[in-house]
């Protein structure tokens, strides 16, 4: 059998690993700066808590897992023979294979659901929010918490678009104040600094696009118009209209959205249009001034790399943002967003918590990892967390005395091998110059015996004669 992996998923190597780390790290290490704290979720959740949380696109895109056993025991009758009449009407024979291939095609996914009582979390902001519920008596408001774990999307793999992947999220829940908003774009700005990449931080509300949905009196398609305006930097403005007119919005409603979605210029002349536009309608005019809000007291701390923007088009297509919402984009870069994130009045309703208003933001690693890669702007040594002495084995007496060493080391805070085997020198040289391993320690009869340690710099081809103690004094200062 020919080994393979699944489409949209990815192995990584050693290296690849370090850079990952380091940008896993970069951002744990900001948002415990900030006052976050770690949480974990299982990978797996119940489909009623994921079914419904992501508009009906996103319900497409969950992966499903079987029931455990036989996954058809307990189907009806009837259920069976609409599987029967559906393969019939295709001309097919019903095959195991087959039919697990043809479940989601069947009408409203009925039966998939009877055989599917669990899936993978698609995001995790909704299991967070599932989380604050089961756990709202141990938890002390408002909750800052910290999540870096995978998630899984059954869409179409392409360059940055994965269906395994890591998010890396923050969220602040129990809060209404704006103060966390402006605090997740510091975030932001830290983030982007530290990894050395330029980035573009776009902003919205979505009470300014329920707004939009008033003025063109269509409440009913809010989230019509949200999924195709947020797509308007993807499939253009020609496609996004084709898309509403297929919604079914008015053709009236339709030309008086045109000039918001072609509307350019400062934040000011922005800020002027909307409230001209959005003059009639109370929860736009809501949302233009918590966006206000956000604006002046950035302007006032200022950031140290990254741009900031209204982006009138901005919409994320999730059913459970309700105010600011955020994305983020590296300048320069064949890339979609690598960061977002939005505010959500109600998201814990759902499990039976009202009133908890919460926003958070979502770091895309795997997409930031390729922006950093295409960019060259790895400036980490491929070695920063690698093995820096290497105990050289020369037999059964010298791998006796290195392991006492190696494990000096080791308590020291260095990390140290002993080669395993009593290979030739050249082998054990090749193996560390391979793994880029910066200092050997040879070891003989007279070392042992005297204490005095042949320690080889790799990098310069130095060998200088030292004790265990003078190593670990001169690495650890390095």
């Amino acid at each position: 059998m020919k080994p393979s992996i699944p489409k949209g998923t990815r192995d990584f190597s050693p290296v690849e690993m370090q850079r990952r780390n380091y940008i896993f790290n970069s951002i744990k290490s900001i948002y415990q700066r900030y006052g976050y704290l770690p949480i974990e979720t299982p990978a797996m959740e119940n489909l009623s808590t994921l079914l419904g949380k992501y508009g009906e696109e996103g319900d497409k895109l969950l992966f499903k897992i079987l029931n455990s056993g036989d996954f058809l025991n307990g189907i009806s009758f009837d259920d069976l023979k609409m599987i029967a009449d559906h393969y019939k009407e295709k001309g097919m024979t019903a095959s195991s294979n087959s039919l697990v291939k043809e479940i989601e095609n069947i009408t409203s996914g009925k039966f998939s659901m009877l055989i599917s009582e669990k899936g993978l979390r698609y995001d995790l902001t909704v299991p967070f929010a599932r989380y604050v519920v089961m756990h709202q008596n141990d938890i002390t408001f408002p909750f800052k918490r910290y999540q870096i774990q995978p998630v899984w999307r059954a869409d179409r793999p392409q360059k940055g678009r994965y269906r395994e992947f890591y998010q890396c999220d923050a969220d602040v829940i129990g809060s209404n104040s704006l103060l966390n908003e402006i605090e997740l774009c510091l975030i932001i700005d830290d983030v982007f600094t530290t990894l050395n990449l330029p980035v573009s931080i776009k902003i919205n509300n979505r009470k300014i696009l329920s707004g939009l949905a008033e003025v063109l009196n269509a409440s009913d398609k809010i989230i019509d118009i949200t999924v195709a305006i947020d797509k308007l930097d993807k499939i253009g403005l020609d496609k996004v209209i084709e898309e509403l007119q297929q919604k079914n919005l008015s053709a009236e409603a339709i030309e008086k959205l045109k000039p918001l979605l072609t509307f350019s210029g400062d934040l000011g002349a922005k800020l002027t249009f909307l409230k001209s536009y959005l003059t009639t309608s109370e929860i736009g005019l809501k949302g233009i001034e918590e966006i206000e809000f956000i604006f002046d007291r950035i302007a006032k701390l200022g950031l140290k790399t990254a741009q900031i923007e209204l982006d009138l088009t901005l919409a994320r297509g999730l059913n459970y943002y309700t105010g600011a919402i955020f994305e983020v984009k590296a300048i320069n870069a064949e890339m979609g967003s690598i960061c977002g994130g939005g505010r959500y009045d109600d998201l814990t309703g759902i499990f039976g918590l009202n009133n908890m208003s919460g926003v958070g933001i979502s770091f895309g690693i795997d997409r930031i990892y390729d922006v950093l890669l295409d960019k060259g702007l790895f400036d980490i040594p491929t070695d920063f967390d690698n093995t820096k002495v290497l105990i050289v084995n020369f037999g059964e007496k010298e791998a006796d005395f290195g392991l006492g060493i190696v494990r000096k080391l080791r308590e020291a805070g260095i990390n140290a091998e002993l080669y395993p085997d009593a290979a030739k020198m050249k082998k054990q040289m090749t193996y560390a110059d391979d793994r880029k391993i910066p200092y050997v320690i040879l070891l003989g009869e007279e070392e042992i015996n005297s204490g005095q340690l042949a320690f080889k710099n790799m990098l310069t081809g130095i060998q200088e004669i030292r004790t265990i103690e003078n190593i670990i004094e001169e690495l650890k200062n390095k």
